[in-house]
């Protein structure tokens, strides 16, 4: 995969990203905007305290058409659609935690099956055609999750894209009707509309800037700045665990292929090589190196069912497009570290992120480099962008 190709794809392409004011929101509309992209925004206030999207430098600074509302606001939505009229489309909006799901069922199936039929509703609306030809939106990618599976907690094999839809949780479940909502639209209204239409079925992403709760890595930093021991719920749970960077470049990437090439639409699995599919325990190890001082112990609280063991098989993701993973668990678990330690500034006073010469490493990055300039503000946005560019000089050598 060509990273500076999809980098310059999205150079002035207006692109609406729902959900863009939560964690792997933030990070999407961090790379549009390196890459020079017209972003629109559509999400409710951002969900945490702290959130990415305030530390970043995203909220109230101009370079996005921030749009609050509810993913379930039909109408709202569709005015936004209306006035921005977007070429690509990236749904992330969603109620995005298990044991949420099961305080909140009706909301959780409200916001995740209902606010995609809303979004596929304003996808399939926006087509028309023009004295210049085809306007409206040509890609859309609709963002699931690996949890979309009926889990029998197998262990030979990861699950592939033809296995049947039939998530165990509230969330895992509204998870495999909106991928039902998606192949309902796709061979009711947009087979033959000019509009391309994927679905992206992600594993457990992990990174800088993440504040949700119930979740492990947010857990670990939680615990570490506080200067407590981790506590680890199910130490010998299997996940396919990844940067939140590389479902946000195969999500473009895909997005990028199929408004070139409709063909090339479909449901994908998106995850890590089966040797970083870790434990909850191992991942908390690699944790613990990196971040010296701190210990985990194994707590359970009775809390409701969890997988115990899932994993992916991303061969057609792989083999349709050529992409390998570019950062491995531990490099992973080292730049969300990297993040984390400058939202206590005793511990890494006046660092800032990174020191590699990116635009040293290859002249196709320059472009990028000046955007962030541009998008300078603060250490952990300019570590945001460092990153950035980091994996894209990685994914270069691979």
């Amino acid at each position: 995969m060509d990273y500076r190709k999809l980098m310059e794809f999205y150079k002035d392409k207006r692109v609406l990203v729902t959900g863009h004011t939560g964690f792997k929101g933030s990070w999407m509309c961090r790379v549009l905007l390196l890459a020079g992209a017209e972003v629109c925004g559509y999400a409710l206030e951002p969900p945490t305290e702290p959130s990415l999207f305030e530390l970043a430098g995203l909220e109230g600074d101009g370079k996005i058409k921030s749009f609050i509302g509810d993913i379930r606001d039909y109408g709202k939505l569709k005015e936004v659609f209306d006035e921005f009229n977007p070429e690509v489309v990236l749904h992330l909006a969603a109620q995005p935690i298990v044991r949420e799901s099961y305080k909140n069922p009706r909301y959780t199936f409200e916001t995740n099956v209902m606010g995609t039929v809303n979004v596929c509703e304003c996808v399939r609306l926006s087509k028309s055609a023009g004295a210049d030809g085809y306007e409206g939106v040509r890609s859309f990618v609709n963002v699931t999750t690996d949890k979309v599976y009926d889990n029998k907690e197998r262990s030979e094999g990861g699950y592939r894209e033809e296995e049947p839809l039939d998530g165990y949780d509230p969330y895992s479940n509204s998870k495999s009707c909106s991928e039902l909502v998606t192949h309902s639209y796709v061979r009711s209204f947009l087979a033959d509309s000019g509009i391309a239409v994927s679905t992206a079925r992600a594993g457990n992403v992990i990174g800088g800037g993440d504040f949700a709760v119930d979740r492990i890595i947010p857990d670990c930093v939680r615990a570490a700045l506080e200067k407590r021991e981790i506590v680890v719920r199910n130490p010998y749970s299997v996940r396919p665990y990844q940067h939140v960077l590389e479902p946000v470049f195969v999500y473009l990437m895909i997005a990028m292929e199929q408004y070139v090439n409709r063909e090339l639409s479909g449901w994908y699995n998106v995850g890590p090589d089966d040797t970083d599919c870790v434990t909850t325990g191992e991942l908390v190890n690699i944790f613990t190196d990196c971040w010296k001082g701190t210990k985990w112990q194994v707590k359970g609280d009775g809390g409701p069912h969890e997988a115990g063991f899932l994993k992916l098989n991303c061969d057609k993701l792989k083999d349709t497009f050529s992409w390998k993973p570019v950062w491995n668990i531990r490099t992973a678990v080292q730049k969300t570290v990297e993040f984390s330690m400058l939202l206590d500034s005793t511990l890494l006073e006046g660092m800032h992120c990174g020191n590699r010469k990116i635009a040293d490493e290859t002249e196709a990055l320059t472009g990028i480099e000046q955007e962030a300039k541009a998008l300078s503000g603060n250490n952990l946005s300019d570590c945001i962008n460092r990153q950035i560019m980091e994996y894209i000089a990685d994914a270069d050598r691979i």
